[in-house]
């Protein structure tokens, strides 16, 4: 039944469209018709409205994006799908061989199986900022989360609903919403705010932020959301991960450019430096226009991005454990700066790597101070003859990692002697052993350095994700003599911690406590704390999922472990003679006392390999469901038909995928023959 056109419930439904119209003129299309205060005065009425009939709140309410109490922490969330890093690169050169990677592929017909296709690409900014996803459900924001290792991240929903640029319903009326749609976007925090924010925070005498994107990250990342929502955020989005119960496949995007006109019809904003490009000419012209705009955009970037522009192609081409192949990264040259070295101090890493750190005079790199720089090895520091009192020019690699690039010539000034790496370690006395350019303290599990490292990673949120244990408290705990060896972690108690400098009785009993719920973890976790070499976390997943125990991996050999996907020998070595040690077996044994890792969701196999696509409505279960009961036994789920495709599943108004599928002589199941394969499998719906 309609309400009245007269009664609150009419005029809060105006409300909500006039200022989600104006919001979107605002923030996407960049051309507001109301002044800001004219769109206060509409909000000011929602607002006494929704005051004064409760009932009509709703969560999308333009209202509603802030409110909720504090979190006690982050809930850990499950990505729609990967969110890789790219591969990336900041000479022609490594540009060439990425694009003609492109161009061989395609010529082998590689995108539909039926001849060579022209390469189009779509450049665009690279953004410096925080990359989160976003997921809406008929329309409706119902979850953000931060890129975490790029499987799974944390949620911070609440905390992405304050930014005023996130619609909180979606626009549908240019283009249908899938019923399910999650996004990769990127959160950044202009320069002239940034600015802005850490004035504040010096008045109120609060550290500042090192560089708008750290103050993106922090800002997220607050427990808080009333404190995200004072941090003056903003959003671009630029790329689809996962959709689901699309009515109108004909009108489902083909290509990139297509993808990002569907994102700004949805009334998300999109950055509007992106181009097509065809050719290396293009590309590199794109990037030296935006090298030279870079200091005057209102927003901080540190190269561009190519993209292939067809989908199809994209999903035959895949992407690696940790990057897309179809993607480029062509980064910006490393800013720099002249300083004085003051010192160098020999740095013992997690890993018993001890690094010459370059303590300098403070410089400005790209709105960063920094103070300190890696001269990587002592052979790198022979190589640049960089002594103590030297002139030096530095630079941020990547716009991150400052480090020492040359010395500058000083005819009339006198020089210290060349530096030397110490023959013990710095942290524990023991004699350093050379392998290869670096020096390495080999005393691994009794180093104070390293087992300060250690902890911090055994801690981290990819690992046990022991809340309140960073590097400050590592650092205290073994300085302090209450932690000799990883396992005495798990016999701490709030009596030894509260006689140490930042510790009161709450946060004593709450890292007790946040340690020994680490004793339940996951099995992917437990291998990723332990700092075995060359395991990351995806490496870490493969094994769990491979393996299924600790115990196994304990029994593997090179051999068996090279047949796990991304695993080559250099790694299966490592991985091998880490575990072998005798010092590390007995250290792991006592952790294991202590902890109980659990394996990862039995799987089956008996679609490995094969490429399914979904199209049309399914009644016995969601399409989301489908996709997850075929990933379950080994399939891959694409969404794009070509010749590489096993299985055309076509439920309910299937579309132009099922007609695509019948030209090329894919096979064409219906939802009766999905569930048959499903049931061979196991699977019992």
């Amino acid at each position: 039944m309609m309400a009245p056109p007269n009664s609150p419930e009419t005029r809060v439904r105006e409300l909500h469209a006039t200022l989600r119209h104006h919001a979107y003129l605002y923030y996407v299309k960049n051309r507001p018709e109301i002044s800001d205060e004219a769109y206060d005065e509409l909000y000011r009425e929602l607002q006494d409205l929704e005051s004064r009939h409760p009932e009509l709140v709703t969560p999308d309410s333009p209202t509603q994006r802030v409110g909720i109490q504090p979190l006690d922490q982050f809930p850990t969330v499950e990505h729609a799908a990967p969110m890789l890093s790219l591969d990336s690169g900041a000479d022609r050169e490594s540009l060439e061989r990425f694009d003609t990677r492109m161009r061989k592929a395609l010529a082998s017909g590689l995108d539909t199986g039926t001849g060579a296709a022209p390469v189009r690409y779509v450049v665009e900014p690279k953004l410096d900022g925080a990359s989160v996803e976003l997921v809406y459900e008929e329309g409706r924001l119902t979850r953000a989360a931060t890129r975490g290792d790029g499987q799974r991240g944390e949620g911070i929903t609440e905390n992405i609903r304050t930014i005023g640029a996130v619609p909180l319903s979606l626009r549908d009326e240019d283009r249908p919403v899938p019923g399910f749609l999650a996004l990769r976007a990127e959160v950044i925090m202009r320069v002239a705010a940034f600015d802005a924010l850490n004035a504040r925070l010096l008045e109120e005498d609060r550290p500042t932020f090192a560089n708008p994107r750290n103050a993106a990250a922090g800002s997220l990342r607050q427990l808080d959301p009333q404190i995200t929502a004072s941090r003056p955020l903003d959003i671009y989005t630029y790329d689809i991960l996962a959709a689901v119960g699309y009515d109108s496949e004909d009108r489902w995007p083909a290509s990139h450019r297509e993808t990002l006109e569907a994102l700004r019809e949805w009334g998300l904003p999109v950055n509007e430096l992106s181009r097509p490009a065809e050719t290396i000419e293009d590309i590199i012209a794109f990037h030296a226009e935006l090298k030279s705009m870079r200091d005057d955009l209102d927003y901080e970037i540190d190269g561009i991005v190519i993209k292939l522009d067809e989908l199809t192609a994209r999903d035959e081409l895949g992407a690696t454990s940790h990057h897309p192949r179809w993607a480029f990264a062509y980064k910006f040259a490393p800013r720099k700066e002249v300083t004085r070295l003051l010192s160098i101090v020999p740095s013992v890493g997690r890993t018993g790597t001890v690094t010459p750190v370059a303590l300098m005079r403070p410089v400005e790199l790209g709105g960063v101070t920094v103070s300190r720089a890696t001269l990587h090895n002592r052979e790198e520091v022979a190589r640049k003859d960089v002594r103590e009192g030297d002139l030096i020019r530095v630079q941020r690699a990547g716009d991150v990692i400052p480090q020492v690039i040359e010395r500058i010539e000083e005819p009339d000034r006198a020089r210290a002697g060349p530096w030397k790496m110490p023959a013990a370690c710095p942290s524990c006395g023991t004699p350093l052993v050379e392998r290869g350019p670096f020096s390495v303290c080999p005393n691994l599990l009794d180093c104070p350095a390293q087992l300060t490292g250690r902890i911090q990673h055994f801690a981290s949120r990819h690992a046990l994700d022991i809340e309140g244990l960073g590097e400050e408290t590592s650092h205290t705990l073994v300085q302090e003599g209450l932690v000799r060896h990883l396992p005495d972690l798990f016999s701490l108690t709030a009596e030894q911690l509260l006689p140490l400098e930042g510790f009161a009785d709450k946060s004593a009993i709450g890292l007790v406590q946040a340690i020994h719920a680490a004793r339940e973890t996951e099995l992917a976790r437990f291998i990723y704390g332990l700092g075995i070499p060359e395991v990351g976390a995806a490496v870490a997943r493969a094994l769990a999922q491979d393996l299924r125990s600790f115990g196994a991996l304990l029994d593997a050999d090179e051999e068996r472990l090279q047949a796990i996907e991304g695993i080559g020998p250099i790694m299966a070595e490592q991985i091998v003679a880490f575990l072998r040690r005798p010092t590390v077996a007995k250290i792991i044994r006592e952790l294991l006392s202590f902890v109980r890792p659990a394996p990862p969701e039995a799987t089956g196999d008996s679609l490995a390999g094969r490429r399914f696509v979904l199209t049309g409505g399914l009644e016995r279960f969601s399409r989301a469901e489908a996709k997850a009961a075929l990933e379950s036994l080994g399939a891959r789920v694409t969404s794009s038909v070509s010749a590489q495709t096993d299985y055309v599943v076509a439920g309910e108004n299937p579309g132009s995928k099922r007609e695509r599928a019948l030209e090329l002589g894919v096979t064409v199941l219906d939802e009766a023959g999905l569930l048959a394969l499903l049931e061979e499998g196991g699977i019992d719906i």
